[in-house]
């Protein structure tokens, strides 16, 4: 449980504690009076006349207390209830308990009826945050528990269903909480009903974002700085009422508020009780104010200042700086600029300034004089007036006498007055003009508010030791208000009454408070006391005293109204209002009442300089100066009037402000809450019990339960009352069927009632309060009776079944000890011993065994037969069940595909009608263009139109200005008219209510009479017919102890019926109960599943966002590995090639050596050679330049068909558009196919089948995983080595350094790339360990979202663990409900003593008067425990009705967001559809890349040729490098030779350095193709990875939800299984399986034609692979051409990536756009609708994703065995390219042994050294072109055997593709089969059950009749002997026999209802 909860729903455990009960049943608990902690619990032990002993629970003392004093208790089950008008025992202790109880649990709010009760906890506490506004918004109040937000809620929704205006009553008294419940009712309603949600006019000044509702909640503070102070009771009290109004517009958002204020305590700014202080601005400003504004104010210390009259005192816990601060910056927000707010700082300093005026009496008169003058210049200063005329005006003003003006000498106290006066006055008109401000902020936005809801936030009733003038005010109001709870109740009641058709004088409980009210406010005959004080104020010399004494000669006869007992007591006069009696001192009322000014400083003040000051004294009409009192006193005759410029006084202008708010509060619908403190200490925990109970009275709480005691309290439904009492009239009602109404008419007529003591409604009987009581007490007597029955049989029947086992032991006994004596006898007799040994040797005792085991044997065979016959009887009727179901199932399949062919031709009409709707929206787009025109022609109008306008507005603003006076004068007349009309409605309230109750003392005085008459009547009949029953009652002994023996075994039976009923009763009651329950689950759960998927969504989004990341770095990581392992390629090549060159040059040396003459050869040699090279370098540039125009030309094109593709594009986005419209049309076609959704929830079974093929194939992958990671580290591994490898290259480098001087430039070309691999190395290195560290960060991150998801499933647990509790004390309060009805023979027993003392005392008047007060007292307790009763059941039924109505509501929500999920999913659909049109424009794309690749292929062959000159380039430069070597490692050996050759060599390494640079370039340029085709293969494949392992993240999480999901679900079909009994609903089931198993197959066709498709984009995948690694392999021999080529390829493969990351992101879009539209939908519908479409969506994309799964998993199957194929196939041409690398290197070694001979052959024949050249060279021709055609058919056969195997994969495809359909279509058939044996066995079940229920029922019934009928002449004989023996007119003889049956005495009476009593606990 949450802190919220705890202060919310609290523990109510010991509710349903059975040793509470049971302690409560025995002892009779009951509340005693006591001083300390106002009721004390304790038990009656004795009763004696009017007082019982009564032994207390806590300290054991017994006390005697008079019964009147003793107030009952509840029963522990209603301890801590939320709603005390459902209590039993409706008193002031029971009250003051439940108060108490749920205080110390932390529950501070209460209701009570109307009433919501607030208890101030003196500590925070956590239900006010915003997610418990967002708990309470759109709830019931009877849903939550109590809370001020709920109030407000209900408020908010009547106010917007109603339209009708509303108002929140807070009252209490101060530090009772009023203000700060104000502040969450303001903080409630700009949360819930914010303007800026609102679509606001372009015409209006509009606020900001959220701008007004900053301002309502920033005037609080600003009122609170002003307006409120700390007190003894309060650190935050306020002194002053308001009313808050918050306007709203038509649709329930916030337009704006005005503020209403009461009775400003203004004394307060001048003077402060003991450790209180002034208002809090004084000490903000004080604290908080800066140095440059503290000096234009002129501050000074807080000692300094005489009307702080206790200094700077502190509250705890508060800092006036920061609180400074806070109020400048709500000034800010309230848009009060700086002028304003430091003119109010002005004002409140000068008020300080005021104070600090220190007057003296001079020497010789009493005339004042102001010595030091400097707090007055500061005054002045401030306040923008002139110092001198100030002192003069205060000193000696000038006073109107007559007609001239006459300067009067102040004295000392005067002139003190004058300026106490002049600081009040300007503080509370500086208030006022506050409160007009902050109300001129809150109205900005002009809009008209068509509702409102007002907050009144006043002082409670007030009764201190001796109360003032405000204490008359206040009280006054709550008087006011009062009247108006009462007569709302009254309107309740009413309603009720009138509903129902009750016949009913009805009682106007407002009209109890009028004559208070009347005193008080009354203008006259009599005048009430404000007229009185009003009258007073007219007269210079009047006096308090004389005002007392004229209210005591007016009122002194006023009911309401006390004089003082005693003359020496402080109190002037009493009233007796309806929460006590209050004391009033008349102190001072005159000068309160006309709040006199000086009139001079007055008119100073409204001249001042300052414009805020002269603004604040604008109107000097109000002021009451002491020349108008003077002049006014000569025409005040009678009693006091108002007239157009006189004075206004206080209590006039609050009555007029009153009245208005009481007309406001009277149209609008009111609740009421009242705060109460509960203790002065101002301690959290603490409850002073006296305390409280006055304020209960105060507030009217005990008021509202007095009236809920009048009328009809008691109220039962028809079927209850028949139930319960029917019992007590069995033969009133006849057999068969009959109406509720009805019966209680007949079953009330057998009982006899009093008609006055009941009415028959409509659907309810209401009963007088005790009625109930009565019927329950004959019903437990009758229940009594019948159990007593019952254990006396019981008990007979054990003893006679003792008896006859006790005999049956006798005669066993005798029968044992003959046998013995007989043995005894026969044991020595040698016959016997004969006899004994022969006889087991005969075989007929033999036989007799063997019998016995045939019989055995033939029993066993008997029982296999009868089994082996059933079991086929069994399987022979399951066998023509399933028959017939077969053909049901097949006449239905039949039925649906006519069914599906009619709604595809609905489906084309409906394409038709779209057709033509949208001809029509093109029609009305012209008809808007034209009415567009029209409308500018109109605003041309409109201007004109607004001249004359404003030219009218003038003349009518001279019209409004002479309709103003006149409508003054009108006003004056009015209200004169409406005092008169006061008047008479007043008098004729008085006469209707005397007329009233002279008719009810007429009733009552002809109801005695005919009393008195009928019971003189009665005795004498009665002494007649007691002769005659006399002789009967002899007959009718006897046969009543037959019948009673009858009666007897009868009611055994009946019993034994009524415990079945009773149990079957139980039990529907759980259900409905569990049902309740699990509803109120899926609520909660639904609001946390919403949290939940977002949550989810969130997570998975950042999920798939990193992955991304992850694989783009994976990727990347992968080109460096393989650029790495190419450039270590590269290496060992160049190693290879320095290897050869080596040993060239070692060849050449030897060459050398033995040709050293032949250099002049050589020379003419080389010289060709140059010349060859420079033409074989002029092809190649040529070459190069064909080659960049080919490029050139492909990539227009390319950039050609890019365009075309962007211009597809956007034709696909306006196609997008159109199909959005489309699917507005279709929205339509959606609603019909609601029902299709209820089979999907069939399909579940299918979605788990998948699930688990699913989790093995995820298995499978997970193994494919683990190989791909060892893969890797073995990569890694070979990473290291090549490292190593690398290391050893640097080492033989660096070794070569020292021998070539020469090969440095070589070298350092080598460390060039070293030092470039190195970087790409550390690059590598720092992406990995960025890659760590955000895997750690998501791993992390995944930690925490795991965490949350932990703390979730807490929260969920925790909820249901408090829903089991809920549901284990709603068991035992219904135990405890059945328990209180025996409760309730307490009460009974003592009604019925008062009735036999009424018999008694019938002869004696006097004495019966007596006793009938105290009947009155006893009837009233009962009548309160019966209300109690009644409302517990009525609230009972009334959630029972609820849960009814929510079920049905709950079921249609299902049904539409059924119909909203199938028009989404229908949605996907097409958007599905628009992908594949997509995809196949990307097929048409790759297509064009193969007509690319011939292109290329051409190329290729162009190339071929270029290659093979290159070859010969190539071993013309291998000759010159050997020569060049040679030539250098001679250079040591002959120093001479070097110097001749060294121009030589230097030419021809020039030239070896560019052929070297180009062979570098191009193998450079070769491996970097390479790469990127390598990668572009590998991006695909890691995109398939990528998509595989999300849709498997999707599926574990929908499995995680679904599984959750599934349980709820499972426990809700559960309960409801159990209900749903009827037939047609099954069969509506079958129907809907077969039409989901109909839209399955569908689903699949669709399905079968994604697979197609796919598998088409697979081959194309294949196709384009097939070409890649051909072209990779071709590669290796091509150089230049490739560049030109694989540019090309890379572009296109890049637009393609391009085209389908724009396919996907439009797709995105489209989903996106889905789930706006689908939040939008979720936003407007109500909670569950939201649960029930995402369930129904993830229900959705869940099978559309294990489908997609399947999909990509026989995809990746697919691709494996084609990257086996892949691999098997380079692998094979790898060796091939090996195998021509070989005998190319063996013809490379051929022809240098060859080029070695000739080189022998030409020192030794140079003649024959050209033929063997040209033989050896066409030699090599020969061979290199046996090679190309050998190359040429191996290329052919590959791709025949590639083609050949592509057919067969697509045929093996096609194959597997059948296999599967047929293998899924039998699954499915076995499900269904499946699924519809378990519903016909469901089926047979339950009408198995339903037969054996009603055969059960109808046994009950019938001998329920027969018992009934039996036991229906006995009750009325036994009544009657029951009345003749009560009345005791029988004789001796009879009254023996009475003794006999227990109803003689009072006394045996007694004793039996006490027997009865005991045996009920």
């Amino acid at each position: 449980m949450t802190d919220a909860n705890k202060f919310l729903y609290g523990d109510r455990g010991g509710v349903s504690d059975p040793l509470a009960q049971a302690d409560w049943a025995s002892k009779k608990l009951v509340w005693v009076p006591s001083e300390k902690a106002g009721f004390e619990a304790g038990s009656v032990k004795e009763e004696r006349g009017d007082e019982c002993v009564v032994e207390l629970t806590d300290s054991g003392k017994k006390v005697k207390v008079n019964k009147d004093d003793i107030q009952k208790m509840n029963p522990p089950k209603f301890n801590k209830v939320e709603d005390m008008a459902e209590l039993t025992c409706l008193n002031e202790a029971s009250v003051l308990h439940n108060l108490k109880e749920r205080y110390y649990s932390g529950l501070i709010y209460t209701y009570s009826g109307l009433f919501c009760v607030v208890v101030n906890p003196y500590k925070y506490l956590p239900i006010y945050t915003e997610d418990i506004v967002n708990m309470y918004r759109g709830k019931k109040r009877h849903e939550m528990p109590p809370h001020i937000y709920a109030i407000t809620d209900t408020a908010y929704r009547c106010m917007m269903q109603d339209r009708e205006d509303q108002s929140i009553l807070c009252t209490g008294e101060s530090g009772a909480g009023k203000t700060e419940n104000t502040k969450k009712v303001i903080q409630y309603l700009a949360h819930v009903a914010s303007s800026f949600k609102s679509k606001k006019d372009q015409g209006t000044a509009v606020l900001s974002h959220g701008e007004l509702e900053k301002q309502l909640l920033q005037a609080n503070p600003i009122l609170e700085a002003f307006g409120n102070a700390k007190t003894v009771k309060n650190d935050n009290s306020s002194r002053f009422g308001k009313f808050i109004r918050i306007n709203f517009d038509v649709n329930g958002y916030i337009v704006g508020a005005n503020i209403e204020t009461y009775l400003l305590e203004k004394s307060r700014a001048i003077r402060q009780a003991k450790e209180e202080r002034t208002f809090h601005m004084f000490y903000y400003m004080l604290s908080g104010a800066g140095e440059k504004l503290r000096a234009e104010l002129c501050l000074e210390d807080y000692s300094k200042y005489r009307f702080l009259s206790n200094g700077n005192v502190t509250i705890p816990g508060q800092k006036d700086k920061d609180l400074y601060t806070e109020t400048m910056e709500a000034f800010d927000i309230m848009s009060i600029p700086e002028e304003e707010s430091t003119g109010l700082l002005k004002v409140v300093s000068a008020v300080l300034q005021l104070g600090n005026m220190s007057f003296k009496k001079e020497r010789n008169t009493d005339q004042a004089s102001l010595p030091d003058n400097t707090a007055a210049q500061k005054v002045c200063h401030l306040l923008g007036i002139n110092v001198t005329d100030f002192t003069r005006a205060i000193l000696s003003p000038r006073i109107k006498v007559g007609r001239d003006y006459v300067q009067k000498a102040q004295t000392q106290e005067q002139a003190e007055f004058a300026i106490e006066a002049l600081a009040k006055a300007s503080y509370e008109r500086m208030f006022r003009w506050l409160v007009l401000r902050i109300n001129k902020a809150l109205d900005k936005t002009k809009r008209q508010g068509a509702s409102f809801i007002g907050i009144l936030d006043i002082a409670g009733f007030e009764i201190f030791e001796l109360n003032s003038f405000e204490q008359l005010c206040i009280n006054y109001t709550n008087e006011k208000l009062q009247q108006l709870f009462n007569h709302t109740m009254f309107i309740l009641e009413q309603e009720e009454y009138q509903r129902e058709g009750i016949e009913w004088s009805f009682i106007d409980f407002g009209l109890d408070l009028q004559p208070c009210v009347d005193l008080i406010e009354k203008p006259a005959g009599p005048p009430g006391i404000l007229a009185l004080l009003d009258e007073e104020c007219w007269f210079p010399k009047a006096t308090d005293k004389s005002f007392v004494e004229k209210v005591v000669q007016e009122q002194g006869t006023h009911p309401k109204f006390q004089k003082p007992k005693k003359l020496k007591d402080d109190a002037d006069f009493c009233i007796i209002h309806y929460a006590g009696k209050v004391d009033y001192k008349a102190d001072e009322w005159l000068m309160k009442n006309m709040d006199p000014l000086n009139e001079c400083v007055a008119s100073l003040l409204n001249q001042s300089t300052d414009k805020f000051t002269a603004e604040l004294w604008r109107d000097m009409d109000r002021i009451v100066g002491l020349d108008k009192v003077a002049g006014m006193a000569d025409s005040a005759h009678g009693a006091f009037k108002t007239r157009k410029g006189m004075f206004r006084t206080v209590g006039q202008l609050y009555k007029e402000q009153l009245g208005n708010l009481m007309t406001t509060l009277r149209n609008t619908n009111p609740n009421f809450v009242r705060c109460i403190i509960p203790n002065h200490e101002k301690k959290a925990g603490k409850l002073d019990a006296h305390l409280v109970l006055e304020q209960l009275k105060c507030n009217g709480v005990l008021e509202g339960i007095r009236i809920c005691r009048q009328g009809f309290p008691n109220r039962i439904i028809f079927q209850e009352f028949r139930q319960r009492y029917e019992i007590l009239t069995p033969n009133a009602i006849p057999k068969g069927f009959m109406d509720g109404k009805q019966a209680c008419v007949l079953m009330i007529k057998a009982l006899e009632l009093d008609p006055n003591l009941y009415r028959i409604g409509q659907s309810k009987v209401f009963f007088r309060a005790g009625v109930l009581a009565h019927l329950e007490e004959e019903r437990d007597m009758k229940i009594t009776d019948v159990i007593i029955n019952f254990q006396a049989l019981c008990r007979g029947y054990v003893a006679r079944k003792a008896f006859t086992k006790r005999q049956q032991q006798l005669t066993a006994m005798k029968v044992i000890q003959r046998n013995c004596a007989a043995y005894l006898k026969l044991r020595n007799w040698h016959w016997w011993r004969l006899f004994t040994k022969v006889k087991p040797l005969l075989e007929v005792t033999r036989q007799d065994k063997d019998m016995e085991i045939l019989e055995d044997e033939l029993g066993k065979l008997k029982d296999q037969h009868q089994q082996a016959e059933e079991q086929l009887k069994e399987f022979e009727t399951k066998h023509k069940q399933l028959n017939s179901e077969k053909l049901a199932l097949q006449e239905q399949l039949q039925a649906e595909i006519e069914l599906c062919a009619e709604a595809e031709e609905e489906r084309a009409r409906l394409a038709t009608k779209k057709q033509e709707l949208e001809d029509i929206l093109h029609d009305l787009e012209s008809r808007l263009e034209e009415e567009e025109d029209r409308v500018a022609q109109m605003h041309n109008e409109r201007k004109k139109m607004q001249q004359n306008i404003t030219e009218l507005e003038q003349q009518l603003d001279e019209e409004e200005a002479a309709r103003q006076k006149l409508q003054m004068e009108k006003v004056t007349m009015d209200v004169k008219l409406k005092k008169l009309e006061e008047n008479t409605m007043v008098l004729e309230d008085q006469n209707s209510k005397l007329i009233k109750e002279k008719k009810l003392l007429e009733d009552r005085i002809s109801e005695f009479t005919t009393n008195l008459t009928e019971e003189e009547e009665k005795s004498k009949s009665l002494q007649k017919l007691k002769n005659k029953h006399e002789t009967m009652i002899t007959e009718l002994e006897d046969r009543l102890r037959k019948e009673e023996k009858v009666r007897q075994e009868l009611e055994k039976n009946r019993r034994k019926l009524e415990g079945d009923s009773t149990e079957l009763h139980d039990q529907i009651a759980d259900l409905l109960a569990q049902i309740a329950e699990l509803k109120a689950q899926l609520a909660r759960k639904e609001e946390e599943l919403l949290a939940a998927l977002s949550r989810i969504e969130e997570e998975a989004a950042a999920k798939n966002a990193a992955q991304k990341k992850i694989r783009e770095l994976e990727a990347h990581i992968s080109e460096l590995q393989e650029d790495l392992e190419l450039e270590k390629q590269a290496r060992n090549k160049a190693d290879k090639v320095r290897r050869d060159q080596m040993e060239e040059l070692e060849a050449l040396k030897t060459e050398l050596e033995d040709s050293m003459g032949s250099t002049a050869a050589q020379q003419e040699l080389r010289t060709k050679r140059e010349t060859e090279v420079t033409q074989l370098k002029k092809t190649l540039e040529d070459e190069a330049k064909f080659h960049d125009q080919q490029l050139a030309d492909m990539r227009q094109k390319h950039n050609q068909a890019f365009e075309e593709l962007n211009e597809q594009l956007e034709q696909a986005k306006k196609n997008k558009v159109s199909v959005e419209k489309a699917k507005q049309s279709l929205e339509s076609e959606m609603k019909d196919l609601q029902m299709e959704l209820k089979t999907l929830t069939q399909g579940k079974g299918e979605s788990e089948n998948r699930r688990k093929k699913a989790e093995a194939q995820l298995q499978e992958l997970q193994v494919k995983h683990g190989e791909s990671e060892r893969q890797r580290q073995e990569l890694s591994d070979r990473l290291v080595k090549m490292q190593s490898e690398l290391d050893n290259v640097n080492g033989l480098l660096s070794q070569a350094e020292g021998k070539n001087i020469k090969s440095s430039k070589d070298l350092s070309s080598f460390e060039s790339q070293l030092q470039d691999t190195q970087g790409l190395l550390q690059e590598e290195t720092r992406q990995k360990l960025a890659l760590s560290t955000r895997l750690k960060q998501l791993e992390d991150e995944k930690a925490a979202l795991q965490e949350a998801l932990e703390e979730e499933e807490e929260g969920k647990k925790n909820l249901e663990k408090q829903i089991s509790a809920l549901q284990a004390q709603l068991a035992e309060l219904k135990k405890k409900l059945e328990q209180e009805s025996s409760s309730l023979e307490g009460a009974e027993e003592g009604r019925r003593r008062m009735q036999q003392k009424m018999d008694n005392v019938a002869q004696q008047l006097e004495e019966r008067n007596a006793a009938y007060d105290k009947l009155d007292k006893t009837k009233t307790r009962l009548q309160q425990e019966l209300d109690d009763l009644l409302v517990d059941q009525d609230h009972l039924r009334q959630n029972i009705s609820n849960l009814e109505k929510k079920q049905r509501k709950f079921d249609q929500m299902l049904a539409e967001e059924k119909s909203i999920s199938t028009q989404y999913a229908e949605a996907r659909d097409k958007a599905e559809a628009e992908v594949r049109e997509k995809e196949t424009r990307a097929l048409t794309l790759a297509r064009e890349l193969e007509t690319m690749t011939d292109l290329k292929n051409e190329l290729d062959r162009a190339n071929k040729q270029l290659k093979a000159e290159m070859e010969d380039l190539l071993s013309t430069t291998c000759t010159s490098n050997l020569n060049v070597h040679e030539l250098e490692k001679s250079k040591r050996a002959i120093e001479q030779q070097l110097e001749e050759m060294k121009v030589q060599l230097e030419e021809v390494e020039d030239e070896l350095q560019a052929t070297e640079d180009a062979k570098l370039r191009l193998e450079v340029n070769m491996q970097a193709m390479k790469a990127q085709f390598e990668r572009d293969l590998q991006g695909r494949d890691e995109q398939g990875e990528e998509k595989r392992k999300q849709l498997v993240k999707q599926v574990r999480e929908m499995e995680a939800e679904l599984e959750d999901e599934r349980r709820q679900r499972a426990q809700a079909l559960s309960s409801r299984k159990k209900l749903e009994t009827d037939l047609v609903q099954l069969e509506a089931q079958i129907d809907a399986a077969n039409k989901g198993r109909d839209e399955a197959l569908k689903q699949l066709r669709k399905l079968q034609g994604q697979m197609k498709d796919y598998m088409k984009e697979m081959d194309d995948l294949r196709l384009s692979r097939d070409e890649a690694v051909n072209t990779s392999k071709e590669t290796e021999k091509k150089l230049k051409a490739l560049e030109a080529d694989t540019m090309h390829l890379h572009e296109d493969l890049a637009n393609a990536e391009r085209l389908k990351r724009q396919i996907q992101s439009e797709r995105d879009e489209l989903m996106d756009e889905i789930n706006s539209s689908n939040s939008k939908n979720s936003l407007l519908a109500e909670d569950k609708r939201k649960l029930d479409a995402r369930i129904t969506q993830l229900e959705e994309e869940f099978e559309e994703q294990h489908l997609s799964i399947d999909m990509v998993n026989d995809r990746l199957k697919k691709s494996i065995l084609q990257n086996e194929q892949l691999t098997t196939e380079l692998a094979a041409e790898r060796n091939n390219s090996q195998r021509l690398e070989g005998a190319r290197s063996q013809l490379d070694r051929q022809n240098k042994e060859l080029k070695l001979k000739l080189q022998e052959l030409e020192g030794t024949i140079k003649s024959k050294y050209k033929l063997s050249v040209t033989t050896l060279e066409a030699k090599i021709a020969q061979l290199e072109e046996q090679l190309d055609m050998e190359s040429k058919e191996r290329q052919q056969t590959s791709k025949v055997a590639r083609r050949a195997e592509k057919k067969l994969k697509e045929v093996m495809l096609q194959v597997e593709d059948e296999r599967r359909n047929t293998d899924q279509y039998k699954l499915q058939e076995e499900k269904w089969n499946v699924k519809m044996r378990q519903l016909k066995r469901q089926l047979e079940e339950a009408e198995e059950e339903l037969t054996q229920a009603n055969g059960k029922y109808r046994k009950l019934q019938r001998e329920l009749d027969d018992v009934t009928e039996s036991a229906a002449v006995m009750n009325r004989e036994v009544n009657t002997l029951k009345s003749k023996l009560r009345r005791g007119d029988l004789p001796l003889n009879v009254r023996r026999t009475a003794k006999h049956f227990g109803l003689d005495s009072d006394e045996d009476g007694e004793g039996r209802l006490e027997t009865s009593e005991h045996a009920a606990e």
